[in-house]
């Protein structure tokens, strides 16, 4: 098998865990889908220095994230300065009466805003974790963080959104 049958094999089941992570970091699809594309290009370009481990997800995580930081600080804004087109990233099921998919988005709705208005430290691992269902361990790997301090930020991060989205529900009320 050939150096980019291997790495195909590995990396490209985690395509939509990348892209998902690169659009909470950018707030931007086309942003997340260069940074998604200029991730795999550097893990195909270091995959020799994978060492296994797991399936390669914290991996190129690992590689998103800092991709992410990388065109924020050449593009001189800070994570968090474009807001979450949520129109383009709601998505639908099956579809309930009229007055439950109205009060579904409208949770839905709260949620996301609360979560844009997240530091980008508690967003991403709150996004790595309850989206992406990571394990601690590989959080930690993806951030570079200690898993106390991992489970930390998941902690205040969690409080933060409940926090948030108590206050927008009674505002709305």
């Amino acid at each position: 098998m050939s150096r980019a049958e291997i790495f195909e094999e590995i990396m490209l089941p985690h395509l939509d865990a990348a892209h998902n992570l690169a659009r909470w970091l950018t707030h931007n699809d086309q942003d997340a889908q260069d940074v998604v594309q200029e991730a795999y290009l550097r893990a195909f370009r270091f995959f020799d220095g994978f060492r296994g481990g797991g399936d390669g997800k914290a991996w190129l995580l690992e590689i998103v994230r800092n991709t992410c930081r990388t065109l924020q600080r050449r593009e001189g804004r800070a994570a968090g300065a474009v807001p979450f087109d949520e129109a383009a990233h709601s998505g639908g099921t099956a579809d309930p009466g009229a007055e439950e998919k109205v009060a579904r988005q409208e949770k839905i709705g709260i949620l996301r805003h609360c979560i844009e208005l997240l530091p980008v430290e508690f967003r991403e691992v709150l996004v790595l974790r309850e989206l992406e269902e990571m394990a601690y361990r590989e959080i930690a790997e993806v951030t570079g963080l200690a898993i106390g301090t991992v489970m930390s930020r998941l902690s205040r991060a969690r409080k933060r959104l409940e926090d948030c989205a108590a206050r927008r529900k009674e505002a709305a009320q």
